[in-house]
């Protein structure tokens, strides 16, 4: 079947008319990314011919939205306070969230239907009263079942989950949101965003051996950080991208989000034709043919791209070598070539206890069958793991693809594990039978690996390779070995040395699968189906609207605690066995921060409670200053808020009395939901000021006069009876700060 042929046929039908439209306003060449950008415009006549300001807000009407189980609850509670009987655009929720990796695929997928049928009942009966499709737990990964039936060339996809930019391997452009945004957009908002600038990466040369496109997204991670794609659309064009398959692009875009991107795409090409086709949507792909010279940017574009994009970077892919990056930071990028010495310098443990491959990044046919390559070589020359070996299939497709050719066997004869085709171990969802928290290192193909992450040790090295390079190092065991040339000792004793991968081609079609076969769920808007939600659930909870700023300067201001260091969503708000509570703000808020280190005196969960005189956990403490009546701050170092979409992490410090957080740097997503939750997102102009804030200090924020621009003074009065001024700046625009006026944003959209 193929899903919203009618929208796609009028979208392309519409699309070259819109981009001829476009260019007798800004009348210049035009790369890919602006042509999707501005004819998605809410008014394509509002467009300026001049378009470099940094504080320029456009207003999208995006094709489609997509919500996993875990972020779509409190998405759905908020769409419920704008009293819409229906959402406004395509929508789909996925359940893939919920479902531990424990005991395997089938057991695993039981449990979960079990321990969560109250959520997927409420996920369920809002689908139905609201038109939402609904992807049954099982199903597959919301990243790769988008690709496979909903991602076009052209399109605008928003996504309630920060690696939704994965559909930019389809030329589509993919944005990850807020939930507040999802549920503003549902209601017939159009989506606000600030203008991303552009980042061209010109790719030469052609891949070879054992480098694959991870190891592309891998070196561009270390080149430029977990920042240097703030507030970018990465576009990647040249004569390289034409020999990576639509997958290997879907994965490279995938991990925009580990170095900030807004989203990342690739231009449409002979390989999204492949995929198209091959997945049964034909139809899509001829449209797609027909107008291919613009689902691209201009030839003049490519012939000057110093020209047109703000920044330009080239890599030469005939020179890639596969990268391992980590640990604790996507971005701490080593070729494979230095392994050995960096762990030697570093001291990182070398023996591999697990090795893990899947996720949203790599878990595609092709991924899978790469490692099977290196799986029936080993077999042939007689070795056998040295790590345990855990797999999880993208969807309901790929497990049947993989099962058909045989795979299935070729895992299990080595002794890997199959988990279920959901996030599972990427996420925190891995039961992992591990005594204490001792010291040891994992590899694998996913796309984060903070402290805590997969396993919920903060001793655990994680590092990111590519499928292929993750199952051959299971063979060693050893994270220094180089499978290009270094040799193993087989059950025979003799050493020997592993080929190439290769990708094993699925020669046959994908036979047409029925929506019962994909385990989705048709909308059916009916209207008068009652979402109850037991009032002593711990699971559900009707949210209360935020109270509305009463428009006076904010004083006598407490600090809840300065992080120091890294402090991503997962700090903020964990994951792993918090999943079940993302529909229960008050239970889910006793999480907030305590993975996140006092920077008085370098411990997790242990601040002071200024007003009793002793230490308390994070929740606890702001609770008390809650019923105090005593407002609060959080005080954050550079890319606050790195990581996950989850708007848990903003509306968490807003239930327990949160007014400001005052950080050196945002990530994107997070000062966005912070925004959209009435919470004042400010960042400090010296860097240095960070250093003056101390942990007894009553804080005055003067912010009567809320103007965009405008920079906000700030007293600090400190324990001594010292008065220090500093002054910190924010990026709120005249609708912004209505949001922040009237308590949040949806409270502004009910007051329209």
């Amino acid at each position: 079947m193929v899903f919203d042929l009618e929208m796609i046929q009028n979208f392309y039908s519409n699309f070259r008319l819109k981009i001829e439209r476009v260019k007798n306003i800004i009348d210049h060449p035009m790369t890919y990314s602006e042509k999707i950008l501005y004819s998605h415009l809410l008014s394509i006549d509002s467009l300026k011919k001049d378009l470099n300001s940094n504080s320029y807000y456009i207003n999208l009407l995006p094709d489609r939205i997509a919500m996993q189980d875990a972020t779509a609850q409190m998405t759905l509670l908020q769409f419920m306070q704008t009293e819409k009987s229906k959402t406004s655009i395509p929508t789909t929720i996925h359940c893939d969230h919920l479902i531990n990796a424990k005991e395997g695929s089938d057991i695993d997928l039981k449990n979960a239907i079990k321990e969560n049928k109250e959520i997927y009942n409420f996920l369920k009966s809002a689908s139905f009263k609201y038109g939402i499709g609904f992807w049954r737990p099982g199903s597959g990964i919301i990243h790769q079942v988008i690709l496979e039936n909903y991602a076009f060339p052209g399109g605008i996809i928003i996504g309630t989950d920060s690696h939704t930019p994965n559909a930019g391997g389809l030329g589509m452009l993919a944005v990850g949101i807020g939930g507040c945004d999802a549920a503003e957009v549902m209601s017939g908002s159009s989506l606000e965003l600030k203008l991303p600038k552009i980042i061209g990466i010109y790719l030469k040369g052609k891949m070879n051996g054992w480098v694959s496109p991870k190891d592309l997204i891998l070196k561009l991670s270390g080149m430029i950080g977990v920042t240097g794609a703030k507030n970018y659309i990465i576009e990647y064009f040249g004569e390289g991208t034409d020999n990576i398959s639509c997958v290997g692009k879907a994965t490279i875009c995938n991990m925009g989000a580990e170095i900030g991107a807004t989203g990342s795409v690739f231009p449409y090409d002979i390989q999204m034709k492949n995929y198209l086709d091959i997945n049964g949507r034909e139809e899509v792909s001829i449209m797609a043919e027909k107008i291919k010279n613009i689902l691209k940017a201009d030839t003049e574009v490519y012939k000057n791209p110093y020209k047109y994009y703000d920044k330009v970077i080239e890599i030469n892919l005939n020179t890639l070598e596969p990268y391992i990056n980590g640990p604790f930071t996507p971005d701490k990028a080593t070729p494979i070539s230095k392994m050995k010495e960096e762990a030697i310098k570093n001291n990182w443990p070398i023996k591999i206890e697990v090795g893990l491959i899947g996720s949203c990044t790599n878990s595609s046919y092709e991924d899978l069958s790469k490692a099977i390559s290196i799986i029936k070589q080993a077999k042939k020359k007689k070795l056998k793991i040295s790590s345990e070996y855990l797999v999880t299939p993208g969807s309901k497709k790929v497990f049947y693809l993989i099962k058909k050719r045989g795979f299935l066997s070729d895992f299990k004869d080595i002794g890997a594990k199959i988990f279920s085709n959901a996030c599972g171990p990427c996420i925190g969802q891995w039961v992992r039978m591990i005594k204490n928290e001792k010291k040891n290192t994992i590899i694998h193909s996913f796309n984060r690996n903070f402290s805590s992450r997969n396993d919920g040790n903060p001793k655990t090295h994680a590092f990111i390779a590519s499928p292929e390079i993750v199952t051959a190092l299971v063979f060693s065991g050893n994270l220094t070995f180089d499978p290009r040339k270094d040799v193993l000792k087989n059950k025979k004793g003799e050493y020997v040395k592993f080929e190439e991968p290769k990708i094993i081609k699925n020669i046959q079609k994908i036979k047409n699968f029925s929506s019962e076969e994909l385990g989705y769920e048709i909308p059916k808007n009916k209207k008068n189906l009652s979402i109850i939600i037991n009032k002593d659930s711990k699971r559900l909870q009707i949210l209360s609207p935020f109270p509305s700023w009463n428009g006076k300067n904010i004083c006598n201001v407490r600090l809840l605690i300065k992080t120091k260091g890294k402090c991503t969503t997962d700090h903020i708000s964990m994951a792993g066995p918090w999943l079940k509570y993302r529909g229960n703000l008050e239970k889910i808020s006793e999480n907030l921060l305590i993975e996140g280190i006092n920077a008085f005196n370098n411990k997790k969960n242990n601040i002071k409670n200024v007003i009793k005189g002793n230490y308390g956990t994070i929740p606890d403490t702001a609770k008390f200053y809650k019923f105090k009546n005593i407002p609060t701050l959080i005080v954050g170092e550079e890319n606050y808020g790195e990581g996950s979409s989850r708007e848990h992490a903003a509306m968490e410090p807003r239930f327990l009395g949160v007014r400001i957080v005052l950080v050196k740097s945002f990530s994107r997503i997070h000062e966005t939901n912070l925004k959209k939750q009435g919470i004042l997102a400010l960042t400090f102009l010296k860097y240095s000021d960070y250093e003056k804030i101390q942990e007894d200090d009553i804080l005055h924020f003067y912010i009567k006069n809320f103007l965009p621009e405008k920079n906000i003074d700030i007293e600090l009065i400190h324990n001594n009876g010292c008065k220090e001024k500093i002054v910190v700046q924010h990026s709120y625009n005249e609708r912004q700060i209505q949001w922040f006026k009237a308590g949040s944003s949806l409270n502004f959209i009910k007051n329209k």
